[in-house]
């Protein structure tokens, strides 16, 4: 088996700061540290607890996000939660190696609850896990041949994979190897159809080749192939990420699927549990390839739909997002698979999967910003606030990136002897500029990747600084976005937010717009930026707040009378350039995660000379 360029910090040697801090505490104090109290499906009664109740993924989905937010956050009673699961899944092991509820033999659950083993190990250095995992994949090598992979085990077992490479990277064993073999031969091979086969348009039936969750787990399976010796699999990753970007991109970052593949419309949505688990894919690729491509997708992910589909105060979320988002209700839209309610928000609008898994999303952010290499050095995957305890090296960053332009890495201490400091410059960024202690470096980044190496002392610093201009992208229909840095913009109408009567839990919200939504932006035609005054505020204790947005953007456009709702949605912007009569107006835009009722795909209007209003 290959090696991963990157090894990831166990949960814990990350500890986040600043913005990122506020965020995970407001996820403790909001869906995730009140889960239990409100959701019987992980209550006491979860048949992960050796309960009669939901004995499926749930439980596990849950644990996935909770064990890294407990011990990110160093949280006592959060640690007491994750652990009585953990102590009654280790508990629950058979002689002959299965283990998890009797009444659910599904592997696929199995997948999802070694994940969780695996980051409660890394944390804990508990002797015990290493040896269940071994007794279990015994098991599993004997049992498959008679009982192979079904139904969505086919589709994600690359998460089999990746924990038979973690166990064999702590206790080599041969057998795994053949064992990983195996479970690969009965997974779905995701490069060949994503590069190949990939549906062009909404899907219009179930498939679990459609089905945007496994799609999202299934990036990076080429990578497992990598890992496993097949050679290649980059430029097939490569072919396979452009290949969705082109028929199902978003602005965001992500993939339509609403539940299934849904094309490029803004229209369309995608899923909660997408949008996690394309983190998590990204998260691992960063790792494997040791390549700042994945990283920069992954902050875009992240800082736009992961926070734009759960309230800025973490206690609801939707199902759906929709990236030009203008009214979220419970009504009939054109999802290609869905209730009426999947993008309201609230406690379990549609199925529940999205409200076991959305817990993963920042935790696993936080504990994957930087990983280390062989020796010890540390390589930044994201950027945010933290604080970073490395074998070799600590590292005090301090940023409100991706808010603001400057990230600044401190050394708190070193062991003796050179180690590389690996820093991501994003692609999105032509004017970088670094300095060691003060003085100016060249940039000049292979694979995204700048490698500072020398044997480094506490106190000395690298200050990266990340030029945001406004850039302008051309989507459906000739259609711009508008991106500063990571962060896609959005124009959001005002929101109304009424509460939905006799709802559980914390409550489930229905939002209406306070203005017009239909607007297009003055750009020139094949411009790929844009001059606008950008204002720029620290982050509040609510990072994505709609009132205290940290950006503001400051641009012009005019009503476009004939783009309308159509099924309950904004429909698809009209075809560029669009004429408007309509009188020119000041747009305010601001990070689309900042934004639950939004505008992100504009039609594009030609330019023209006018006067009449200043930027407040």
């Amino acid at each position: 088996m290959n090696e991963a360029r990157l090894r990831s910090l166990p949960p814990g040697a990350i500890a986040p700061r600043g913005w990122l801090r506020d965020q995970l505490q407001l996820q403790a104090d909001g869906l995730t540290g009140r889960l239990e109290e409100v959701w019987p499906d992980v209550g006491p009664n979860s048949g992960w607890l050796g309960g009669s109740g939901e004995s499926w993924e749930r439980g596990p989905y849950y644990l996935d996000g909770l064990v890294p937010l407990a011990w990110s956050l160093d949280d006592v009673g959060l640690k007491h939660k994750a652990s009585k699961w953990i102590e009654w899944m280790l508990a629950s092991q058979r002689p002959d190696g299965w283990f998890g509820p009797a009444g659910n033999d599904d592997w696929w659950t199995r997948m999802v609850a070694l994940k969780v083993l695996m980051q409660y190990a890394e944390a804990t250095d508990d002797p015990r896990v290493v040896p269940f995992m071994q007794r279990y994949f015994a098991y599993q090598r004997a049992a498959l041949p008679e009982r192979p992979l079904q139904k969505w085990a086919v589709a994600r077992g690359q998460e089999n994979i990746l924990a038979i490479l973690w166990l064999h990277e702590r206790a080599p064993d041969p057998a795994l190897a053949s064992l990983a073999a195996t479970v690969l031969s009965m997974t779905v091979d995701w490069g060949t159809y994503l590069t190949e086969d990939l549906v062009q348009g909404p899907a219009t039936r179930f498939s679990h080749l459609t089905h945007v969750v496994n799609v999202a787990m299934g990036l990076k399976l080429p990578a497992l192939r990598e890992m496993l010796g097949e050679q290649g699999q980059r430029d097939l990753l490569n072919k396979a990420l452009a290949n969705l970007d082109r028929l199902h991109g978003q602005a965001t970052g992500m993939f339509s699927g609403d539940e299934w593949l849904a094309g490029n419309s803004p229209h369309h949505g995608t899923e909660l549990c997408a949008v996690v688990e394309t983190m998590f894919s990204l998260e691992v690729l960063a790792r494997i390839y040791g390549s700042g491509v994945f990283g920069d997708r992954l902050e875009r992910v992240a800082f736009n739909a992961l926070a734009a589909t759960v309230t800025a105060d973490m206690t609801a979320h939707q199902y759906h997002q929709q990236p030009n988002q203008v009214l979220a209700t419970i009504a009939r839209r054109d999802w290609t698979y869905s209730s009426d309610a999947p993008n309201i928000f609230g406690l379990e609008p549609h199925f529940g999967c999205c409200t076991a898994n959305l817990h993963q999303g920042w935790p696993k952010l936080a504990t994957s910003l930087w990983a280390e290499d062989a020796e010890g050095g540390l390589a930044a995957i994201a950027y945010a606030p933290c604080l970073v305890r490395g074998r070799a090296i600590g590292l005090d960053v301090s940023t409100d990136y991706p808010f603001d332009e400057t990230v600044a890495v401190r050394v708190t201490e070193a062991a003796s002897g050179a180690r590389r400091l690996s820093l991501r410059v994003p692609a999105w960024c032509d004017d970088a500029r670094l300095t060691l202690n003060g003085e100016d470096l060249p940039v000049a980044p292979a694979d995204g990747i700048v490698v500072l190496s020398r044997e480094w002392k506490a106190g000395d610093t690298v200050t990266l600084r990340l030029p945001m201009p406004v850039r302008v992208e051309t989507r459906l229909n000739g259609a711009v976005s508008l991106h500063i840095g990571p962060l896609t913009l959005a124009y959001c109408p005002g929101e109304i937010w009424r509460g939905i009567p006799d709802t559980p839990g914390l409550g489930d919200w229905e939002v209406m717009p306070r203005g017009s939504w239909n607007y297009g932006l003055e750009t020139e035609a094949g411009a790929v930026s844009l001059q606008a005054l950008v204002e720029r505020r620290p982050p509040s204790r609510q990072p994505f707040a709609l009132a205290t947005a940290p950006v503001r953007v400051m641009t012009k456009g005019r009503f476009v009378k004939e783009w309308r709702l159509e099924d309950n949605s904004a429909a698809p912007p009209p075809p560029s350039p669009v004429t408007s009569n309509q009188t020119p107006r000041p747009i305010t835009l601001i990070p689309y995660g900042c934004a639950r009722l939004r505008i992100c795909e504009f039609p594009r209007l030609e330019p023209q000379e006018f006067t009449g209003y200043v930027f407040d």
